[in-house]
């Protein structure tokens, strides 16, 4: 879990999932995955989320991950345009989260 920290307070948090560790068969094993990424809405549009996001890029890279995913739902609209920026790109459908549509958004890393 990476937490981000503004004025000693936290205000969000993911968690990274490294290759060839246990994860959702809906991802490829040998993927790094991004999982539960939350901001705390007085901190939103500050640029915690893409700080967390980058934090797990850098550590899919530094675990030499071929690429690094997620799985989100359409409802997370803020969420979505900010992975597209990042470069992700829908992959597939995933398992509804609680009756809500979900697909897995993947990156390609540079090997």
């Amino acid at each position: 879990m990476i937490v981000a920290e503004r004025a000693d307070e936290i205000v969000g948090a993911v968690v990274y999932v490294a290759p060839g560790r246990p994860k959702p068969a809906f991802f490829e094993p040998g993927w790094a995955i991004i999982r539960m990424l939350v901001v705390d809405p007085g901190h939103r549009r500050l640029g915690v989320a893409r700080a967390l996001t980058e934090d797990c890029l850098r550590r899919a890279e530094r675990d030499g991950s071929p690429a690094i995913a997620l799985h989100t739902s359409p409802i997370m609209t803020v969420a979505l345009s900010m992975y597209a920026g990042m470069g992700f790109v829908r992959l597939r459908e995933a398992p509804p989260i609680f009756g809500q549509p979900c697909a897995v958004y993947v990156k390609r890393l540079a090997p």
